[in-house]
């Protein structure tokens, strides 16, 4: 894997330019334009896009120079290694931002340790009716019901090839810096009886692209996928995926925060039974508790009437109880990735501390824009030099530690 580079910031400091994308940009994008937030996704996407397919032309080789220049950050005491892999820092992209890996190599410029791709189906999809997708300024949070919109394991795979052509022809093949995860779903005119068979043909498209596979049974937005984490339902998928794999790649499922203690339980005793490599704690929640948002605007109906799932700031307290339960029910042997409401280093080392190798942030990342990559890995080195820590590694549990030895 690659190494960033020295990640001086230039003529302005990060915090300057966090600044000027809290206090100016980010308020002509979420109002003055009034655009709807899936467009703007899509003109995001769309640009990385470009950057990702034409990196060996100047323009863009100096570009993502520029970005990887003011996003990201080395250091040896982030670096965590799992399942094989090196993580060159502990914070990742999550999922549903690049559902269909168009910009797979351009995240790593961006100050992330590695990127989750997808969710992918076998069958392609166009999602649910527009508008699917909605700010909740006052909670720092976003409502989402997308419903697995994406061009499918098909399209992906061949992306891929594509790519992989491409860099075994050029003089300087670009390869991605950091780890790629994919995750999966299940295609909505899949039958539930059928889920395991579909999951079993995304991953045997992809198994050779992505480096971790993730089973998505916790989306709220596919008609009846929750009930897949049920532990009669979720064997037969891992069963499948497990025969297929035969232990070459790590395979993790991505649980809702909805779940009760017993149903986490079970998806651990799953989880040793089928040699999972991890668990992703947590999906979106359906709970609308103690939101700031009561209405709409976009639809003029509340918030309490809305389907979809809630992510950010509202969902940071109960995804780290869920990772500090499975860090305490596996006595930290079993790797969790931590995702909910992480905007800042303290969220990260929250969720680190409670149990987490790894961590995940999106809607975190909209909200505070492209340096919060950056200010959360500073926030935590800050972190591990004030607790005597030498490595992100040690912090993982460490407030269980701190508890135990009082």
């Amino acid at each position: 894997m690659g190494r960033w580079g020295d990640g001086e910031m230039g003529r302005w400091g990060d915090g300057e330019r966090m600044n000027v994308y809290k206090s100016g940009i980010r308020p002509i994008l979420f109002s003055a334009l009034k655009a709807d937030p899936e467009w703007l996704h899509q003109q995001s996407l769309r640009l990385l896009a470009w950057l990702d397919s034409n990196s060996e032309s100047s323009p863009s080789r100096w570009i993502q120079a520029q970005l990887q220049q003011s996003f990201c950050l080395s250091d040896p005491r982030l670096e965590q290694n799992l399942w094989g892999l090196k993580f060159p820092n502990p914070l990742g992209l999550a999922a549903g931002f690049d559902k269909d890996g168009v910009a797979a190599d351009i995240w790593g410029k961006l100050g992330f340790g590695f990127a989750e791709l997808g969710t992918v189906t076998f069958h392609p999809q166009l999602g649910n009716p527009r508008p699917r997708l909605f700010r909740l300024e006052a909670d720092k949070a976003a409502l989402n019901r997308m419903g697995f919109n994406n061009q499918g394991a098909v399209a992906m795979a061949q992306r891929f090839k594509l790519k992989a052509a491409r860099d075994k022809i050029l003089l300087s093949p670009l390869q991605p810096s950091i780890p790629i995860g994919i995750n999966l779903g299940k295609s909505k005119v899949t039958p539930l009886a059928e889920a395991a068979t579909d999951y079993l043909g995304s991953f045997r498209l992809l198994k050779d692209w992505g480096d971790y596979f993730v089973v998505n049974v916790s989306s709220p937005n596919t008609p009846g996928l929750r009930t897949l984490q049920d532990a009669k339902q979720l064997s037969l998928i891992l069963e499948a995926l497990q025969q297929e794999n035969q232990g070459t790649k790590p395979i993790l499922v991505k649980i809702a925060p909805d779940l009760e203690w017993d149903a986490i339980s079970d998806v651990l005793n799953l989880a040793q039974t089928y040699q999972l490599a991890g668990i992703i704690a947590t999906n979106t929640t359906i709970s609308r508790d103690s939101l700031k948002t009561q209405r709409l605007k976009a639809t003029g109906k509340a918030v309490s009437e809305e389907a979809g799932g809630i992510s950010g700031a509202p969902l940071r307290q109960r995804s780290t109880e869920v990772i500090r339960f499975i860090h305490q029910q596996t006595q930290g042997k079993l790797p969790i990735i931590g995702v909910g409401g992480i905007f800042t280093a303290e969220d990260a080392w929250e969720k680190i501390t409670a149990g987490a190798s790894l961590i995940q942030v999106y809607t975190g990342w909209i909200y505070e824009g492209p340096s919060m990559a950056r200010q959360v890995l500073e926030g935590l080195l800050q972190k591990l030099e004030e607790e005597g820590l030498s490595s992100i590694d040690q912090a993982v549990g460490f407030q269980k530690k701190v508890i135990s030895n009082k």
